[in-house]
């Protein structure tokens, strides 16, 4: 069981209290509900945008890494589709410095033109490194695209087009600051060496004065059930030919987001997995061979993509892996092979809890998907689960109209 604390100031900055008096650090972890689902679907990477402006200067404050550093800090962040997560690390005497630093970003960013073209700028050359012009760089963007018609999932956190961006005027980006980044509309996790009436008297000083602010979250459209199969095949100048085929699952807080977690690791969670031995090992038909849950708060994606042996085509290697996903339609997993998956998952449970830093980030997260006394209630799901139901749910989501199939060939 794990034991926080939970706390709200006047202006509704959630608060969360970690200690952990085995580290003479502190983290201080400020999430904001706002990732890329938020964005107008005509000025997308909004988001991801805000992760870089959030470090090029704030109201009172030029520069935030020199202060900070000297401070013995370290500072990080990331934007999904569901949230952005602003994380630093400071000796726990230094702490008031990341109050400092956090609160008047939260208050005010340096807003000027050049402030903007700057990180614009650094966005744009981001998209086309990591889009354009990496290896299978654009495969996420493609599968999004095809799985998804209606929900903003249909699009990545870099964005749709590099105009999206570019075109950005300092008007949007100040109205999708005021709108999103607020006290109301994000939680302060503060984990290690921490003396909690400090840190609260540390919160209210530095961010009680912080103004509520009128956050409007759009409605977000409900992806329509997929009735039929999909498939797009592409070409790019890449080593060797990719399969992938994605499947609608539920959302995070659905009790099949858990059991398809467990079937991807039944498939190919290690050397001992089924995808692996038969697929890979065996039949040698892939040279890598995966399945895994995309991990989106909201409806998300069970997803099983292959790099193909040489010697293999799309349509070999599409009916191999639906024999597989048959054979986990028709048969109960062994129990044996349910447990040892159930071990790992457990294993990968704890670990991920370890560290006073990765805590932040765990309850963070949870407070976001949720609330954060959920994560307490992980492992009683998984180890709930059982043969029946990870058969029902195969036969439930593993089906062709369910299925969009993305044919990544090499030149």
């Amino acid at each position: 069981m794990i034991k926080f604390s939970r706390h709200r100031l006047d202006n509704g900055l959630d608060i969360i209290l970690y200690p952990d008096y085995s580290t003479p650090m502190v983290a201080l972890d400020i999430c904001y509900h706002v990732g890329a689902k938020h964005e107008n679907p005509n000025r997308t990477g909004f988001a991801h945008l805000f992760e870089h402006l959030m470090f090029g200067g704030s109201k009172n404050i030029p520069d935030y890494d020199v202060p900070l550093q000297l401070a013995g800090g370290e500072n990080n962040a990331y934007t999904t589709n569901d949230l952005t997560n602003y994380y630093l690390t400071l000796p726990k005497d230094n702490i008031e410095t990341g109050f400092w630093l956090e609160s008047d970003r939260m208050l005010e960013l340096d807003f000027s033109q050049k402030s903007l073209d700057v990180q614009k700028n650094v966005v744009i050359e981001e998209f086309k490194q990591r889009n354009l012009n990496q290896p299978y760089g654009d495969v996420w963007a493609l599968l999004r695209d095809l799985a998804y018609k209606e929900h903003p999932y249909r699009w990545t956190t870099i964005g749709k087009e590099i105009s999206h961006i570019a075109d950005a005027s300092l008007k949007e980006v100040k109205d999708f600051f005021y709108r999103f980044y607020a006290p109301n509309n994000a939680v302060l996790v503060a984990s290690g060496h921490i003396d909690e009436d400090k840190i609260l008297k540390l919160a209210d000083k530095w961010f009680g004065c912080i103004p509520t602010r009128n956050v409007v979250k759009p409605a977000l459209p409900a992806e329509p059930k997929q009735t039929e199969f999909r498939e797009l095949t592409v070409e790019r100048t890449v080593p060797d030919n990719v399969l992938y085929l994605a499947f609608h699952m539920g959302d995070r807080l659905n009790r099949e987001y858990y059991v398809c977690d467990i079937i991807s690791d039944v498939l190919s969670g290690g050397n001992s997995s089924r995808l692996y031995l038969k697929l890979v090992k065996e039949q040698q038909l892939f040279v890598e061979l995966d399945a895994y849950i995309s991990g989106d708060h909201e409806p998300g994606l069970f997803i099983v993509s292959g790099k193909l042996s040489k010697d293999t085509s799309i349509e070999k290697a599409k009916t191999a892996i639906w024999a597989e996903l048959e054979i986990m339609k028709q048969d109960l997993v062994d129990s044996a092979e349910l447990e040892k998956v159930k071990n790992k998952l457990e294993a990968n449970h704890i670990y991920a809890q370890m560290g006073y830093m990765n805590m932040a980030q765990e309850l963070a997260t949870y407070e976001n998907i949720g609330q954060a006394e959920l994560m307490n209630d992980q492992l009683d799901w998984y180890r709930s689960i059982t043969a029946e139901e990870i058969q029902q749910t195969s036969q439930k989501i593993f089906r062709l109209e369910n299925c969009s199939q993305l044919n990544y060939l090499a030149k």
